[in-house]
């Protein structure tokens, strides 16, 4: 789908009126299924697809929050999905869609890059201000941590010994992009 087919499926989606339609769904729902800390269930799913009211409130708060993240990013996280673990990890992606993760080279090289995606909203402070970064697994162990280079990238060596899918998955399937001190 290209972007264009995105954006007019986006206006016939929004640009729907059902009459009678009212807010299907509370903010606190919208914006835990928005940050990834609550998947919507079946029945709200269905509800927020019936409501073209609720889909705007949605489309608001991603926004808001968008807009948001632009002034004070504090920490992204992502996990490792059920379709990763079944064979070599190749990259990790937050679930703000923010960051990626890399893995490259084999046993006796492993490498882990970080990659800020150019299209986040704090990519221009975040590179122009170069804070320390932290990646840290769902243990609190440091996979990763320095400054991202002119790209928007950091890299180093795989710290553990065991391959990446392993460890994520014997550490919780998780992993955390934080500013360091200092």
């Amino acid at each position: 789908m290209t972007n264009t087919d995105t954006r007019l499926r986006e206006r016939l989606l929004l640009g729907t009126r059902v009459d009678g339609d009212r807010l299907m769904l509370a903010d606190a729902v919208l914006i835990a299924a928005l940050d990834g800390s609550r998947p919507l269930r079946p029945a709200e799913r269905a509800a927020l697809q019936g409501s073209p009211l609720t889909t705007r409130r949605l489309r608001t708060l991603a926004l808001a929050r968008r807009a948001g993240a632009n002034e004070d990013w504090r920490g992204s996280s992502g996990m490792l999905r059920a379709a990763d673990s079944a064979q070599a990890l190749l990259d990790l992606a937050t679930d703000d869609g923010c960051w990626r993760l890399h893995f490259v080279g084999d046993a006796q090289g492993r490498r882990v890059i970080l990659q800020l995606l150019a299209d986040a909203p704090f990519a221009a402070r975040l590179l122009r201000e170069a804070p320390l970064l932290r990646v840290l697994d769902g243990a609190g162990a440091e996979l990763l941590a320095g400054r991202l280079d002119r790209d928007g990238e950091l890299e180093g060596a795989w710290p553990f010994i065991e391959a990446p899918e392993h460890h994520f998955q014997r550490h919780g399937a998780v992993f955390t992009i934080l500013p360091g001190p200092g």
